[in-house]
């Protein structure tokens, strides 16, 4: 199969596309042997598509290359990409660069057919877990001298389209595919996206074996049940001498440290402000350093969710330029990544403005740099640091600050750095989001109140000021050693979006875990007794009441145990046989589970 430009894929008819149908609907036995997957689902699973942009003179950026050819992007998709691949004006990237971005995906457009493997989405953490209204961008630009070409310079970039967060993952894969596709041309990416394809879905929790040109990744995905704070060893199993293997320790962390290190006497401020959802500008000197300061602000608050829009890297070509550099309303929710000057103008009027200069690790201790008052931001001048009129809820730190300063004058190694402050903020948010814990759990009904014949319970509504009364006894004061206005800076975070998307996750696995409860009780119910001594519209009712319960069930992967499934599927049974032949074959019709 030969690959095409993307100017030839949209001439092509529907007719012509017959073949490329074909084979996508064409069974194959997955790696595993225990599932049946639809070719390209498995890569499907992993991307949405490769492209590759690269730049013409009359042109600009254009998508040159689109892989597997099946996949769809809109003209708004493309041009966002296009943009997005490329380092903006002003910020010129001599040899091979790599960052991340993410934009909208259109709406009201599907993504190319249903992926079977989605089922291993009920087993990631909720941060990371795909994107349902975005795409991820990762990207390897190269820029390199070339007197051949008008322009003087051969620029192009690869590019992997997905809704998963792995930015470590793919920038590792990236780095395995893009030198070879910039010798070797297009034969060498249609042999990785075959590679792909083989690969065995992201499955949460299992050490993953994937094979990409030549060398052998090993990855390990979290699950929603790890420890937090705690690494999950990979094992490595012997390779033959023909492959190498790549051990990743992570599918995605960014390396904080060393994204935090130019406003690192700030930490706890910027903390602060990602947690309540607060509009903010990174301005970098490169893509690569506005997106992984972006992401690193996103982690910051991990295990919660950052909940609110982000931009690791934001150009004046982005369809949402408009929308987020108006004067005429608030900056929205959002954390913007961008390295144009012209920004410092156009965004002057956001509350919060984070400035990064070129970094430098050797052994260089930050000197303490005061919040700069935002007017003292000059358009086009000023210097690295963190501009802002916010007030912090919490006491500084000085011993994180302390620890941090040391590690660098005793040249204590980055991964060691990055370690410390991970854990300080780990503790940071399980200190906050603990009471919170408690309160939510206390909104569960007692398993006593679940009855098998009535509707499960429903959980008690959450009243902001009955759960700020539980902070004087079971407040973040008991596990966290720093002063601070706890009060007031959980009224501000129970406005915000990263509550919502919280609390909108907490409430539905209480909910799921009612019904699973509820299930569990039916279950342990003489179902064949109680309908001896009702009437046959009855005992067809709560047949199609359990078919609707197992059902549900397996639809939601409720948390039951497959033993409850069984056992419910028995009772259905047996009912069913208990009545009369007649009514036997209707409800054997109507949709067995």
């Amino acid at each position: 199969m030969s690959l095409r430009g993307t100017a030839r894929l949209e001439e092509r008819s529907a007719e012509s596309q017959a073949p490329a149908l074909a084979r996508r609907l064409s069974e194959l036995q997955s790696p595993g042997g225990d599932s049946i997957c639809l070719c390209w689902d498995r890569f499907s699973a992993w991307l949405h598509c490769l492209c590759v942009v690269g730049f013409d003179l009359e042109l600009g950026q254009t998508v040159e290359v689109l892989y597997p050819e099946h996949a769809k992007l809109t003209d708004k998709e493309k041009s966002n990409i296009c943009y997005l691949s490329f380092p903006d004006s002003n910020s010129g990237c001599l040899g091979d660069t790599q960052f991340c971005f993410r934009f909208r995906q259109s709406s009201g457009r599907k993504v190319s057919l249903h992926c079977l493997l989605d089922q291993f989405e009920t087993e990631s953490p909720f941060y990371l877990k795909k994107d349902p209204a975005c795409y991820y961008g990762y990207v390897y630009f190269r820029q390199v001298r070339d007197k051949t070409l008008k322009r003087g310079y051969f620029q192009k970039s690869l590019v992997m389209i997905s809704k998963l967060p792995y930015v470590a993952f793919f920038h590792t894969v990236l780095k395995q595919i893009a030198p070879e596709y910039f010798e070797k041309n297009e034969p060498c990416l249609e042999a990785a996206c075959c590679d792909i394809d083989r690969w065995p879905p992201p499955s949460p929790g299992k050490t993953l074996s994937l094979p990409i040109m030549g060398v052998v990744m090993k990855v390990r995905i979290p699950t929603r049940h790890d420890k937090p704070g705690t690494t999950q060893v990979v094992e490595v199993t012997h390779q033959t001498d023909a492959l190498i293997s790549i051990t990743l320790p992570t599918v995605h962390e960014v390396d904080l440290f060393r994204c935090f290190y130019p406003v690192f006497f700030h930490i706890q401020m910027l903390w602060e402000l990602v947690l309540l959802g607060e509009p903010i500008v990174v301005m970098a000197p490169s893509p690569s350093e506005s997106s992984e300061t972006v992401l690193a602000l996103v982690s910051c608050i991990y295990p919660l969710k950052y909940c609110s829009d982000f931009r690791p890297y934001f150009t004046i070509h982005d369809t949402e330029f408009k929308e987020y550099t108006t004067r005429t309303q608030a900056p929205p929710s959002i954390i913007l990544g961008v390295t144009n000057p012209f920004f410092a103008k156009t965004l002057q009027h956001w509350p919060h403005i984070i400035r990064i200069g070129d970094v430098k690790l050797a052994g260089e201790i930050q000197k303490p740099v005061k919040v700069k008052k935002l007017k003292n931001l000059k358009t086009l001048d000023s210097k690295p640091g963190v501009y802002s009129s916010y007030k912090p809820f919490l006491n500084r730190d000085e011993e994180i600050i302390k620890q941090l300063q040391k590690g660098v004058q005793q040249k204590r190694p980055s991964e060691a750095q990055n370690a410390i402050l991970r854990r300080y903020f780990l503790e940071l948010t399980q200190s906050f989001i603990i009471p919170l814990e408690r309160y939510v759990a206390s909104l569960m009904p007692l398993q006593k109140t679940i009855s098998p014949w009535k509707s499960p319970p429903q959980l008690r509504p959450f009243i902001q000021d009955e759960f700020i009364k539980t902070l004087e006894k079971t407040g973040p004061q008991l596990t966290s050693r720093i002063k601070a206005d706890w009060i007031g800076l959980y009224r501000h975070f129970l406005k915000s979006l990263n509550f919502d998307g919280w609390f909108r996750t907490r409430r539905k696995e209480m909910t799921q875990k009612l019904e699973a409860l509820h299930l569990e009780a039916l279950c342990d119910e003489d179902l064949l007794a109680w309908v001896q001594k009702h009437t046959e519209v009855e005992a067809v009712d709560l047949v199609l009441k359990l078919k609707s319960k197992l059902m549900q069930a397996k639809r939601e992967h409720l948390p039951v145990k497959l033993s409850t499934l069984e056992k419910l599927q028995t009772h259905i049974d047996t009912i069913i046989l208990a009545l009369p032949e007649d009514l036997q074959g209707i409800l054997l019709k109507t949709g067995a589970a």
